[in-house]
């Protein structure tokens, strides 16, 4: 079982920056995948940046140059840097982890709201 702690969320103004955080109950190093998803009202749930195993990071094409991912090892957590907000990025944004082992298996923060708005 993974515990994830997400923070960071709240209102921003457009052009403004966010930074969520998401700490892992368990070794960053025992998992492989580790990102964010978004889901807005009336919307799909899609993924906003990851990192896949192997190390590379995906972003969906609406946040690559404004959003960036990165991960502290020794604290377990992965950020995302929000810059540039638009208020199309209004969601509720998940931490997604997924452990691949004798079966795969996939976890989910309690999400953070992330409302960007004048």
């Amino acid at each position: 079982q993974v515990q994830l702690v997400e923070s960071g969320g709240g209102l921003v103004q457009p052009g403004g920056s966010l930074r969520l955080s998401c700490a892992a109950s368990v070794s960053i190093f025992t998992i492989n995948a580790m990102g964010w998803y978004r889901q807005a009202p009336g919307k799909q749930r899609e993924l906003v940046a990851a990192f896949t195993s192997g190390g590379r990071t995906n972003y969906t094409d609406s946040v690559k140059g404004r959003f960036t991912i990165s991960r502290d090892n020794a604290k377990n957590t992965v950020y995302l840097q929000m810059n540039s907000l638009k208020p199309e990025d209004t969601a509720v944004y998940y931490c997604n982890v997924v452990r691949v082992g004798v079966g795969r298996y996939e976890y989910w923060g309690q999400g953070t709201q992330v409302t960007v708005s004048s």
